[in-house]
């Protein structure tokens, strides 16, 4: 059976077709040396003797009969249609949408690490420099990467362990960048520090220290990047976990909405100034959106607010995420 002749949705036009038999067979012929032997329209003009213009309108009558039916089909845990809507709807440069429920998370970050990690492959280029950014579905993608260009890999923020990730030894800032570099062979850029100190000062000391400061001089020469978003709740950001709880209620007041690599910001993506921000070690508000594409592994429904507000305060440029909340980011106003 000829593999055109399959559908029509334009019965008018396919009678239209049939009652001229020469018309047809020319219109099969030109549909099937485009569509299946992959020429092009001047060479298909140049083996049947036809104007490269005729060729296009027989190109566009075959599409419009139903004698050429062109389907996009969904290769299965990748959701097309959302993941090409969020990227039209926010301007991204990147949207990787999966269908993975968001019941269990542990499944859903693995799922999520495993689409940054094709992503992450497709898209890093032998002159890119990749920063990294700690955070639990970070971490999963860091164990799904097969291959990488020979790229330095530069560590954004300092170690923020929790009770949960206590249980996997090796599972920090640290190591994550050391993993990376395994793969794609490239330099290894990081440092040993806590993401939150104590005090300013302490923080202010430290980005001094040689190894420090040379892991922060890589920040202006990182070309993709790929972080996580918190929102400012219980269980949503392990910044939030490691805040005292007082702190925490006034950062709330103050209009803090979620956090990307320890940056507070506000539901519009503005930073939110505050002392434990002057405590953190690790990129700026700046430096992060200086970085070409930051990529956000997002998940969790209720973080939607916080997503939102990272790609409009540009902390975030590209989005790998799951079909709930990428429906709950283009349901908002």
């Amino acid at each position: 059976m000829d593999s055109f002749i399959a559908h029509t949705s334009s019965p008018g036009a396919w009678m239209d077709l049939s009652a001229r038999p020469a018309q047809l067979v020319l219109t099969a012929s030109v549909a099937r040396r485009y569509y299946l032997d992959g020429k092009s329209k001047t060479e298909i003009a140049g083996e049947l003797g036809l104007s490269r213009f005729k060729v296009a309108r027989l190109l566009e009558a075959a599409r419009m009969s139903g004698l050429v039916r062109i389907e996009i089909v969904d290769p299965g845990t990748i959701n097309i249609g959302l993941s090409a809507d969020l990227q039209a709807a926010f301007g991204l440069a990147h949207a990787v949408v999966i269908d993975t429920p968001g019941g269990d998370l542990g499944t859903l970050r693995r799922d999520l690490g495993q689409a940054a990690a094709a992503l992450l492959t497709e898209i890093v280029a032998d002159d890119d420099i990749l920063g990294l950014a700690w955070s639990r579905a970070v971490s999963e993608m860091a164990n799904a990467i097969v291959g990488l260009p020979d790229v330095p890999v530069v560590q954004l923020n300092g170690a923020l362990l929790q009770p949960d990730t206590l249980l996997r030894p090796g599972d920090n800032s640290v190591d994550l960048v050391r993993n990376v570099t395994r793969i794609s062979g490239g330099a290894a850029h990081f440092f040993y520090a806590p993401t939150i100190v104590p005090d300013p000062a302490t923080a202010r000391a430290l980005e001094k220290q040689p190894e420090i400061a040379r892991t922060f001089a890589m920040f202006g020469s990182v070309t993709k990047a790929v972080v996580g978003v918190g929102l400012w709740a219980a269980g949503e950001s392990t910044v939030y976990d490691a805040t005292p709880p007082s702190l925490r209620r006034q950062l709330l007041r103050r209009g803090v909405c979620g956090e990307v690599c320890g940056v507070l910001v506000d539901a519009a993506g503005r930073p939110v100034a505050s002392e434990l921000a002057s405590r953190m070690i690790g990129v700026s508000a700046a430096q992060l959106r200086a970085i070409p594409e930051v990529i956000a592994l997002a998940y969790g429904t209720a973080r939607s607010p916080a997503v939102r507000a990272a790609i409009q305060g540009g902390l975030v440029s590209s989005v790998v995420t799951h079909s709930s909340l990428a429906a709950a980011l283009l349901s908002q106003p």
